[in-house]
């Protein structure tokens, strides 16, 4: 079997994707392979270790015999240690027959050497001791010489074979990706990690359920009806804003539109003066020559133009004393204050004061009225006025939005 690192999940040896979460069990550690089981390796007993031969004892020394002295003689050789059972008892040397020789004082007496005890014998490898000492008579490998023993290697187990019971083959629903078989609790393929749990697709939404807010969909009482109550409240309250405000917007949105277009001027397609002095008529003031003016015997007077056609009003210039060349304009009376009243089409009048500088040359007033049929122009204030002194106004032109 393969866990998922994942979640840990277990899954078949063929499988290359959790069941459960759908993770990649390539990632994973190899899988085990079938009909053999991993066994541990086994434990390495360590080398016995060869106790060194202990070193012969020196007992007391004998008491010797006055009658006959002994030659001392070379010492015996350590024997090995003969095996367990046999006997460890050394045999006594016979009595050499005394020498012919004359007496002689006697010699110092000879230490005896005690019995030595034989080394044990040498543990073979790979023979227990129980085997050695089982044969205590086979003398050959008590004489044979120890050589030097290598140290134990660890040596591992040969695998044990187990049977393993075979997968079951997967009968559950197949992939709807790619077709493979899998097992029914599986979340996803083993081969493809496609979901095998579709989800049933919801009903087609009608058209006007696909435009915001109808679009969401909610469960029944979740508050639809209060949902559209406040909906149906908000548009309620948007067209009464619209309805009051919409003279301002207009206002503003047209404003905008006159700064940024152009303009042009329009000419008057009549025009008439309330009062005029002789041989400074009205429509002096629109033939479009600045050393022709209207003369105004008073103030209270109007000048009226008229338009043939509704235009956006977007300007009015007006030129001021009977000349543009100082000392002539000081010469004559000229106005400083004047009233515009504007009618549109539908009978609405418009009225703006204006204030004219005391100098020569041309004053723009700007406008922002829509369907403008006619503008009059009535004296309100002049300055240098006299005797045989009319109030002069050279010229008034009208601009339009194009």
């Amino acid at each position: 079997m393969r866990s998922c690192p994942a979640c840990g999940t277990a899954n078949g040896e063929s499988d290359d994707f959790c069941g459960n979460c759908g993770a990649y069990l390539g990632w994973s550690s190899e899988p085990v392979r079938r009909g053999r089981t991993p066994e541990p390796e086994p434990e390495v007993e360590p080398a016995p270790e060869v106790e060194p031969a202990p070193e012969p004892e020196v007992g007391p020394e004998p008491a010797p015999e006055p009658a006959r002295t002994a030659e001392p003689g070379p010492a015996p050789e350590p024997r090995a240690k003969p095996a367990a059972g046999t006997d460890t008892r050394v045999p006594e040397a016979s009595p050499a027959p005394p020498p012919a020789r004359p007496s002689a004082p006697p010699a110092p007496p000879v230490p005896s050497v005690p019995p030595v005890r034989p080394a044990p014998a040498p543990v073979r490898p790979g023979v227990p001791a129980s085997a050695t000492a089982s044969a205590p008579g086979n003398a050959s490998d008590a004489d044979e010489p120890v050589g030097a023993v290598r140290p134990a290697r660890p040596v591992a187990r040969r695998p044990v074979v187990r049977p393993v019971a075979a997968d079951e083959a997967p009968d559950g629903p197949p992939c709807p990706a790619c077709g493979t078989p899998n097992l029914a609790g599986r979340k996803f393929c083993r081969r493809c990690a496609a979901p095998l749990q579709v989800r049933e697709q919801p009903a087609a939404l009608p058209w006007w359920r696909t435009v915001w807010p109808f679009r969401r969909r909610v469960r029944g009482g979740s508050g639809r009806a209060l949902r559209r109550t406040l909906l149906v409240l908000a548009v309620a309250a948007l067209v009464l804003a619209g309805f009051l405000f919409f003279p301002l917007g207009r206002y503003a949105f047209e404003d905008v539109r006159d700064k940024l277009g152009g303009t042009a001027e329009i000419s008057p397609t009549g025009v008439s003066a309330s009062a005029a002095a002789p041989g400074h008529p009205g429509s002096a003031a629109i033939d479009g020559l600045t050393n022709k003016y209207w003369g105004a015997p008073a103030l209270g007077a109007s000048l009226t133009c008229s338009f043939g056609t509704p235009f956006r009003l977007v300007g009015v210039v007006v030129h001021t004393g009977v000349s543009k060349e100082p000392q002539e304009f000081r010469r004559g009376a000229r106005p400083t204050r004047a009233d515009l009243l504007v009618t549109t089409k539908d009978g609405k009048v418009h009225k703006k004061a204006v204030t004219f500088n005391d100098k020569p040359g041309k004053q723009t007033v700007r406008m922002g009225i829509s369907d403008v049929r006619s503008v009059e122009l009535v004296l309100r204030e002049a300055t240098g006025q006299g005797a045989g002194r009319p109030i002069a106004v050279g010229e008034v032109e009208f601009f339009r939005r194009t």
